[in-house]
């Protein structure tokens, strides 16, 4: 498995794996999850010129996964991390999720968040056998907050979900990237 910073080209690509990715929601009764469009071009374009879009790639080069995070409260905020189900259960998951912890941390960021459905198998509970654990209402930040409010708006709360958590290890100075 091999993770690089998302390229232009990359994007539509990653809209293909969103809208993959999403299928297996009809499976829970969720299609409405999974007829959700994915993030707009320029949306994506975003974070990769902020640097903070990643693919974890096959050997051609071709991605199979990605993830996207924003800073929010002092942590690295997960906003998507998905993986075309021909690839899923690899490790590729939580592969972009430790490369997100160590960037969180280069940043000097304290951990990592996201949102997700409480109930849905791959969801929270695999992020807790990631070492996530849920957010108690009065643990959430204000930009947590907003985050969920703006959810809220585009329906999601339709289906339990969750804030989680996961502190990074803080790097030294001598242990930064230069």
């Amino acid at each position: 498995m091999r993770i690089r910073p998302a390229r232009r080209s990359d994007l539509p690509l990653l809209q293909d794996i969103e809208r993959a990715a999403g299928e297996p929601f009809r499976t829970v009764g969720m299609s409405r999850v999974a007829d959700d469009e994915p993030p707009s071009l320029d949306v994506l374009d975003e974070y990769r010129r902020a640097g903070r879009a990643w693919v974890t790639v096959r050997a051609d080069d071709r991605p199979l996964g990605y993830l996207v995070a924003d800073p929010v409260d002092g942590a690295g905020h997960i906003e998507q991390v998905s993986v075309h189900p021909s690839a899923a259960r690899r490790g590729l998951g939580s592969g972009l999720i430790g490369h997100a912890g160590s960037w969180a941390a280069a940043e000097g960021l304290g951990g990592l968040t996201l949102t997700t459905f409480s109930h849905v198998p791959w969801n929270a509970p695999y992020y807790v056998r990631l070492g996530f654990r849920v957010l108690m209402e009065s643990e959430l930040t204000d930009g947590l907050r907003k985050i969920r409010a703006e959810e809220a708006e585009h329906g999601l709360d339709r289906w339990p979900r969750v804030c989680m958590r996961r502190d990074v290890p803080q790097l030294t100075e001598t242990a930064r990237p230069q």
